[in-house]
């Protein structure tokens, strides 16, 4: 297997490839849109399962939108990193507005994207999250929360590349969690793809639609 992936779909095939080796079966296979949608797809197909969402949204540091200092779910469910939090001496202020308007970009996401379509009931089910990779895990890990609150039996995240440290907390949460590549050094997610486009809500949405 190469160091890097071709794109998204490339990266969802060998997730497949090792999903099926391991001999994982799903009733649902959730992807964290956008960036997971195209790896859901190929997921979903391999494994003859269901695709849907599982919708998350960061909170960014202050200044630094782009790193995590928690996440939240769409029915509202929060997940912090205290200890970011303190280390950058975010102002609980600061958090709980973030933590507002994150949520309700969660929920609108999470309407937008399903239309209306209702949202599976996992109750009792065996679920397979999927993203096109973790770096700090905080979205992972808000998403892998909520569908174990939805009452989910068994859970499995399904992911090409993370750090091992974030692995390792991930798999703290999941049942399991399925992951090509832990290389040590680590900067972001897109160095391990060839391709890395942002994914478009429009095209996002159209691997739902897409049954084939």
């Amino acid at each position: 297997m190469s160091d890097r992936f071709a794109d998204r779909t490339d990266a969802g095939e060998q997730l497949a490839g090792e999903l099926l080796d391991r001999g994982v079966d799903a009733d649902f296979v959730l992807a964290i849109p956008r960036g997971g949608l195209p790896l859901g797809r190929a997921v979903a197909d391999a494994l003859d399962a269901p695709l849907d969402i599982v919708v998350a949204s960061k909170i960014g540091a202050p200044g630094n939108p782009e790193y995590a200092i928690g996440a939240v779910a769409s029915d509202g469910s929060v997940w912090l990193d205290d200890e970011a939090i303190g280390r950058l001496g975010v102002s609980d202020a600061y958090v709980e507005r973030e933590r507002a308007a994150e949520i309700e970009a969660a929920r609108e996401k999470a309407s937008r994207y399903r239309g209306d379509r209702t949202a599976p009931d996992l109750t009792g089910k065996t679920v397979v999250v999927v993203d096109d990779g973790v770096a700090t895990g905080s979205t992972a890990l808000a998403a892998l929360r909520l569908v174990r609150e939805g009452g989910a039996e068994r859970v499995v995240l399904a992911i090409p590349v993370g750090p091992p440290d974030t692995v390792a907390e991930l798999e703290t949460v999941a049942d399991a969690v399925v992951v090509l590549q832990t290389p040590a050094t680590f900067g972001a997610v897109g160095a391990f793809y060839d391709r890395f486009d942002q994914v478009s809500d429009e095209e996002a949405m159209a691997y739902l639609d897409d049954a084939d």
